[in-house]
């Protein structure tokens, strides 16, 4: 059995993504658009959708949009901003009920993709700028948003570790800007950039739920029409040479509990072959409870509240998360370092590897329990330029063996420590 069936149909200036599927009672439209992340422009694409979404040319407030969103069985829309490798994504997303559960038989699908086309293309714009108090009032949330990082100790540490590994590389950007750009940006200059996106950005729209392709296609072919592009490549290489010594980065701050984030570069991408082995690594590593970081370095030693490790797919980049108190820092670091050289040894148990296979197994089917978890999953494909199937993913983690688990945590080499201490002894 197909776990998803994905349509992909390619229309001018965009791709139309039809997964059919009576698993929900809702259908689910999400709007997707990919461009390098740059820092000239990081600032004003997460600006953006939150302006857009506000309001349009139709239903000039926030109000007067949302009653409408009532009007649709209480349909919900919101915008996100995400990075994705050296991709910087813009997603719209819009989920109402399917029409075919409802006793009034209102074309509900074509209200949804006609609200999308409002609020994409027929902004709430005069003279060549969007509406000033809309950016306004966007502005000032969008401070918050970045502000709410710097008050969030374990998110603040993964940011700065992501700024002092990728100096001078776009990946070292947060997908929120920053706080500097924010006040420079103004409603003329946010339109300019506003008609720049829907010119040039790789644009994928999917819609996911108990619907007929060919209706979709039909509305879709009146609705959206873009000229022809050919989407942006990032200026940087995929991969950089980790530095002979790992960088080490001490910070005080007054804080309760130390915060140590270690940066790994992989090799490894999504597309490549050695991906599902990587997947694997994490989770034995330390991407679930039963992981070695979790068992030594929590349980075993009593070193950390928590330790864990995260994979991003589209850099290769894995990063270790813990938090610690100062004192153990140098432990804690010398004991998540013997994890990693078990790995490489090849210190993988049948136990590990079927436990790790079957938690993997889990989460990706538990992900397609929801139409935006399996349009998460297929996005995978766009920003890596492949086409892997969900079946084809599980197949292949099902195949992996402990010496391709060994062989890819060889390639595994640590970049930067970074640690956010208490001022304990200042």
């Amino acid at each position: 059995m197909t776990l998803v069936n994905e349509n992909i149909i390619k229309k001018q200036g965009y791709n139309l993504h039809i997964v059919k599927t009576d698993k929900y009672k809702t259908n689910t439209i999400v709007w997707r658009m990919k461009a390098p992340l740059e820092e000239e422009t990081v600032t004003k694409r997460a600006l953006l959708p939150y302006v857009l979404q506000s309001n349009s040319a139709k239903y000039p407030t926030s109000t007067h949009l949302r009653s409408y969103l009532d009007d649709l069985y209480g349909a919900s829309f919101y915008v996100d901003v995400a990075k994705k490798g050296d991709f910087h994504i813009m997603s719209f997303s819009l989920e109402v009920p399917n029409e075919k559960f409802l006793k009034a038989k209102e074309p509900l699908l074509e209200k949804a993709l006609e609200f999308m086309h409002e609020i994409l293309q027929k902004p709430k714009a005069n003279n060549g700028a969007l509406d000033k108090d809309t950016v306004q009032d966007e502005k000032r949330n969008l401070k918050q948003r970045i502000q709410s990082i710097y008050d969030d100790k374990m998110r603040f540490a993964s940011a700065r570790l992501l700024e002092e590994m990728y100096k001078g590389d776009p990946y070292a950007l947060q997908a929120n800007g920053s706080l500097e750009a924010v006040d420079e940006l103004n409603e003329t200059e946010l339109y300019q950039y506003y008609e720049r996106v829907f010119a040039e950005d790789e644009m994928d729209v999917y819609v996911v739920g108990d619907v007929e392709a060919d209706q979709v296609e039909k509305i879709a072919d009146r609705l959206f029409q873009f000229n022809s592009r050919t989407p942006r490549s990032p200026q940087t290489a995929k991969q950089s040479a980790s530095p002979a010594e790992p960088k080490e980065i001490v910070e005080k701050q007054e804080i309760n509990q130390g915060k140590l984030h270690i940066g790994y570069r992989t090799h490894v991408t999504f597309g490549d072959k050695d991906y599902f082995a990587l997947q694997l690594f994490n989770g034995i590593f330390g991407g679930f409870s039963h992981s070695k970081l979790f068992t030594n370095v929590r349980e075993k030693e009593s070193l950390a509240y928590y330790a864990a490790s995260r994979l991003e797919s589209h850099k290769g980049f894995l990063m270790v998360l813990s938090g610690i108190d100062s004192k153990n820092y140098s432990k804690a670091v010398k004991i998540i370092a013997e994890q990693l050289q078990a790995m490489k040894n090849g210190e993988v148990s049948e136990k590990e590897l079927l436990q790790t296979k079957a938690v993997i197994r889990n989460q990706v089917l538990e992900t397609l329990d929801t139409a935006r978890g399996a349009i998460e999953m297929l996005y995978h494909n766009v920003v890596a330029q492949t086409a892997v199937t969900v079946d084809q993913w599980l197949e292949a983690v099902e195949r992996m063996t402990i010496e391709e688990v060994t062989a890819v945590a060889d390639k595994v080499e640590i970049d930067t420590v970074y640690f956010l201490s208490g001022m304990e002894g200042e």
